[in-house]
């Protein structure tokens, strides 16, 4: 059975997507071993504020959970 062949978001060439592969579905092997690791490249997730996560929270789960009356 052939793989689906997909194309690269990032580089535009053809990849097979295969189970199991690590990274993205839109992108090539070599594109998503690119991808950095470590948290360090978005600052804003290390430190935080915590009352601006609760009330970001808060919101969502008064999106997700409320009664359509």
């Amino acid at each position: 059975m052939a793989f689906p062949i997909k194309i690269c978001s990032i580089c535009s060439e053809e990849f097979e997507l295969k189970p199991g592969k690590p990274g993205f579905a839109n992108r090539c092997p070599a594109c998503s071993e690119q991808e950095p690791t470590t948290n360090s490249a978005n600052p804003t997730k290390s430190g935080g504020n915590k009352e601006l996560d609760q009330e970001r929270r808060k919101a969502m789960r008064d999106l997700l959970y409320r009664k359509d009356s």
